[in-house]
């Protein structure tokens, strides 16, 4: 059997990268995309990376909301990021929180961030270039995942996500909002 190509990725954090963190977002009507989020993803699909999401969700296991919650809310952000031809190649999210209040969830794991449980098991299920791949989070906790899946990683501070992505990732220069 052929080796696969190995393919640059894109690890995208969740809440405060792709949508507004408004805390514990959980349903469509919570959720509002960050300025440019929808083009960002398809300007890397275009550019040939894969695209993951890896998320901790420890309203889990605090109680605020289910995994069917979370499953519809990135259901429906797969679908409407598919009506502007872009796409989420996998998800991975972390439920675990050491201090939840469901005993099913309440424990630590090496998925949640900083460890980088997640973004292990997607380089492990998906053709990975570990060196031409990033993650962008928002906190700290997600750089240092980064680091620790040996993968570079960008601090999203907020503005446009698909200027920052072609600017930080996609090298262009000049890059603006389109």
């Amino acid at each position: 059997m052929a080796e696969r190509e190995l393919r640059p990725a894109v690890f995208l954090d969740r809440d405060g990268v792709l949508n507004v963190d408004h805390g514990y977002v959980a349903s469509r009507d919570q959720f509002q995309w960050i300025e440019g989020a929808i083009a960002a993803v398809k300007a890397v699909n275009d550019a040939g990376f894969l695209v993951f999401i890896a998320t901790n969700q420890s309203g889990i296991a605090r109680g605020l909301y289910s995994v069917d919650d979370m499953h519809r809310l990135h259901d429906s952000m797969t679908k409407e990021l598919a009506r502007f031809g872009a796409r989420i190649d996998d998800i991975r999210y972390c439920p675990f929180h050491p201090d939840g209040t469901i005993a099913a969830y309440a424990r630590k794991s090496d998925w949640r961030k900083p460890a980088p449980g997640m973004i292990l098991d997607l380089i492990a299920r998906w053709p990975v270039d570990r060196e031409k791949s990033v993650l962008i989070g928002d906190k700290d906790a997600d750089l240092a995942a980064a680091r620790a899946a040996g993968i570079r990683g960008l601090k999203f501070e907020g503005g446009n996500l698909e200027t920052f992505v072609r600017r930080e990732v996609l090298g262009e220069k000049g890059a603006g909002a389109r």
